[in-house]
């Protein structure tokens, strides 16, 4: 992506505007307002909730005293807003079921596209933005940020570099826990036709990895999996009754499964008190009626080249992380990550995400947070390959992609930034994968005329 296009004041900045001011959006208007502010300035948000824009103007504000906010648009204004501010990229961090109506309305009116994964949510979605692509010939690029992650950067050297061979199988557990998998099931997610379920809004990043490490395409899938620990049936069969609708000015017994918002200032700023102006709950208890998407799903994904791929996900895990084996011709690579060993309870019954805040009877019934990556060829003995060590989010992932997004992808043999066919090849098998789930059939991806080649 180029950065050389003139902005205001004789400048050379890129011009970007920030589709959808929620959480995820900080990160991006964080790196532009910090480490990126000399290749990039934001000139506009597009948002429809008046108190989520305020509080990234002050974000703005204490970055750059003086100048001016960010100009705001509604969504309907899009294409005025890129030409009125004279944007050049559109940073999508939107909910995902309305991805590809800006993502082609963006292009179509000229702007290229940063998208926060997942691509879209459907077929539909997917072919819209491939068309809006194809036609214009704006750049898209999608925000993979687990491919920086240096632990996954190294299975990926590994199987690259031929050590175990030619791929014959992989099987990839993701867990998440009851902090962080729970809240999938308080927000918007909780909707199967606004995220397209945790197939498409979680796992296509997993996916994405798959479709990277081994460099090829997924051609057929098949997946099951229901709604077995949520919602309101599971509850009621677990004794769980009588829960209240949401988790901020929740009384009584405290409930580790209850979100205040009034507990993290930023969440309390940015839905608690936007509520008045679109009526979106960001706290509905996870174990209310409404929920349409799976919470344990495994899915079984055969590739071109003739690898299987045996992939699990559970949401309600005590501990949080992955474990990836990959099977070849030559020997076998296991990579371990505990990303959280534990959510324990603290003395006043809420979550503590840090045992070592918290008093233990045993220090070793906690599992420790940590990385392995391990490489064994037949008939020799195991070797354990050293991970760079990474700071900040996502095992330093997130710095190194912004870097390659605000400034484009240097040379990088691994093949790290991800573009179009990239963003089409991850959320096809959680597309096909939700097709499965309905037909109790494999899905071809072929079928489905995306043009993954």
């Amino acid at each position: 992506m180029a950065h050389t296009t003139g902005g205001t004041g004789g400048t050379d900045l890129r011009r970007y505007a920030v589709v959808g001011t929620g959480h995820r959006a900080q990160m991006y208007i964080e790196a532009l307002l910090g480490p990126h502010a000399d290749v990039g300035e934001i000139a506009a948000w597009c948002e429809p909730n008046p108190a989520r824009a305020a509080y990234y103007d002050e974000l703005v504000a204490a970055a750059r005293p003086g100048a001016d906010a960010p100009a705001r648009y509604e969504p309907d204004q899009l294409e005025k807003m890129i030409d009125v501010e004279g944007v050049q990229t559109v940073v999508v961090t939107s909910p995902d079921h309305t991805h590809a109506d800006v993502v082609a309305r963006a292009m179509a009116a000229g702007a290229d596209v940063v998208l926060e994964k997942p691509m879209t949510t459907d077929l539909a979605g997917t072919r819209r933005i491939v068309d809006a692509a194809e036609r214009t010939g704006r750049s898209i690029v999608l925000t993979f940020n687990y491919r920086y992650s240096p632990r996954n950067s190294a299975l990926k050297e590994v199987i690259a570099s031929g050590e175990i061979g030619e791929v014959t199988s992989v099987h990839f557990e993701w867990v998440l826990d009851t902090m962080h998998g729970a809240d999938y099931f308080r927000r918007w997610h909780r909707r199967k036709d606004l995220s397209g379920g945790l197939l498409v809004h979680k796992a296509s990043h997993h996916f994405d990895l798959v479709n990277w490490w081994l460099a090829d395409l997924p051609s057929r899938v098949y997946a099951s999996g229901a709604l077995r620990f949520y919602g309101a049936a599971n509850a009621r069969r677990r004794g769980l009754i009588r829960r209240p609708a949401r988790g901020t000015g929740r009384t009584g017994r405290p409930d580790p499964f209850s979100l205040d918002l009034r507990d993290d200032p930023r969440l309390e700023r940015l839905y608690l008190q936007a509520e008045e102006h679109d009526g979106y709950l960001r706290d509905r208890d996870v174990f209310t009626s409404g929920i349409t998407i799976e919470d344990n799903l495994a899915v079984v994904v055969d590739y071109a080249r003739g690898a299987t791929l045996t992939y699990s996900l559970n949401a309600h895990s005590p501990w949080e992380g992955y474990r990836v084996s990959v099977n070849g011709t030559g020997g076998r690579a296991e990579l371990e990550v505990v990303e959280r060993g534990a959510v324990v309870l603290g003395k006043d019954g809420r979550p503590v995400l840090d045992p070592s805040l918290v008093e233990a009877d045993d220090d070793d019934a906690v599992r420790p947070r940590g990385q392995r990556l391990v490489v064994q060829q037949h008939w020799g003995a195991a070797r354990e390959v050293e991970i760079p060590e990474g700071s900040g989010a996502h095992g330093g992932g997130d710095d190194r992609m912004l870097a390659d997004v605000f400034r484009g992808p240097g040379h990088d043999p691994l093949g790290r930034a991800a573009g179009l066919l990239d963003g089409v090849r991850s959320v096809v098998v959680g597309i096909a994968g939700n097709t499965s789930l309905e037909t109790g059939l494999p899905v071809r991806t072929a079928d489905l005329r995306l043009g993954l080649a």
